[in-house]
């Protein structure tokens, strides 16, 4: 979704007509989706028959509701949830492509037939698939297949520069000490997110230098999993003053964008160690402002991260807090590692070029 907001309105100024539909869905199909979500991701478990009729009859609705009214030359369609809409829209003289932004796992989905069956069925009706990674391409699936990592907007309010001035309005506003080493993990309230990595590593960088940490996300309507999961971080967090866990409005996508983009720009290290990642786009982020990123070697993270180079990997919660010690102290050599990270990004993973590589796809 991040990446749309700013790709549609690119491509319209290219004078390439495009727009962006959003299916619809209630609190049993997100609560479906999420499951396959988590087992195309290698979770263990099984797509039962009654889930498979829920996520049916979810897109009958949504093609019912004549979501696409006109006649489009393309239809880009953006991981599982909407996967199965072209069985009820497909026509001819349309190209459909499916865009998978998860960590998917050929070798899992291979293994759980009925997951395989119900996957196979969906896409043998496109015209070809978009994946994040070579890793993530399913080999057996026989269409044109193209590997087109995702990107970030520069410009956009979560990643313009920004005042110093305008970034301490939002540390107040948080009760965020300005002056004290900040650590910031930013990401949904999402299992995969090693939030709980985070504290336990930022507890032991505690032992031996004043700091504070910020684990700030949101809940999506279309994730069940959320509050509990942002239960679980408040209890972890329950009487250490210096953990600020926030949980961002969505109400108002501008003002979430600005206080992200300001925690990120005031810490001094920022960790993301999920154990699955499609793609962290937060990561890249992270890499743009300059700052020192410890993520975890999974899914497609070692295209952003060159360990010890553009950022390091997290590997056990000692090592991890040994590293953010060393960085506060050597201040210089953050700054370095930061560059590096900024610059690998302006390479590789900025709007311009990846939307010439779908015009070019």
């Amino acid at each position: 979704a991040e990446m749309l907001f700013s790709s549609v309105p690119f491509l319209n100024s290219l004078g390439i007509a495009d727009e962006w539909k959003i299916i619809r869905g209630n609190q049993e199909y997100f609560e479906v989706t999420k499951n396959l979500h988590n087992l195309l991701q290698g979770k263990k478990g099984t797509f039962t028959a009654e889930m498979r009729q829920t996520y049916i009859e979810n897109l009958k609705k949504a093609a019912e509701a004549n979501i696409i009214d006109y006649e489009p030359d393309l239809i880009l369609v953006h991981d599982p949830q909407p996967l199965g809409l072209t069985h009820y829209l497909n026509q001819s003289g349309k190209a459909w492509l499916w865009r998978c932004h998860i960590d998917i796992e050929e070798a899992a989905i291979r293994a759980n037939p009925g997951l395989w069956d119900f996957l196979t069925e969906w896409t043998e009706h496109y015209d070809g698939a978009i994946f994040s990674a070579a890793h993530y391409v399913i080999s057996r699936w026989p269409m044109p297949k193209f590997i087109i990592p995702p990107f970030i907007d520069p410009l956009s309010e979560k990643n313009k520069e920004l005042s110093q001035n305008e970034i301490e309005k939002i540390l107040i506003k948080y009760k965020i000490d300005p002056k004290t080493p900040l650590i910031v993990q930013i990401g949904r309230f999402d299992p995969w997110k090693g939030m709980d990595r985070t504290i336990e590593t930022y507890r032991l960088v505690r032992e031996q230098k004043k700091c504070q940490l910020v684990i700030a996300g949101g809940l999506a309507v279309d994730d069940p999993e959320g509050e509990r999961i942002l239960t679980g971080i408040y209890d972890m967090a329950k009487g250490d003053d210096s953990i600020h866990i926030l949980n961002l409005q969505m109400s108002d996508r501008l003002d979430n964008w600005r206080d992200v983009n300001a925690l990120q720009q005031a810490a001094d290290i920022i960790m993301q160690p999920s154990t699955k990642e499609g793609f962290g786009l937060v990561i890249t982020e992270a890499l743009w402002k300059g700052k020192p990123v410890i993520a975890d070697n999974v899914g497609a993270i070692p295209l952003q991260i060159r360990d010890g180079d553009t950022g390091y990997f997290y590997q056990k919660r000692n090592i991890a807090a040994q590293r953010i010690l060393h960085l506060l102290e050597n201040p210089n050599e953050a700054r370095r590692i930061g560059k590096r990270g900024r610059d690998y990004v302006r390479e590789h993973f900025l709007l311009p070029d990846r939307i010439t590589d779908y015009l070019l796809a």
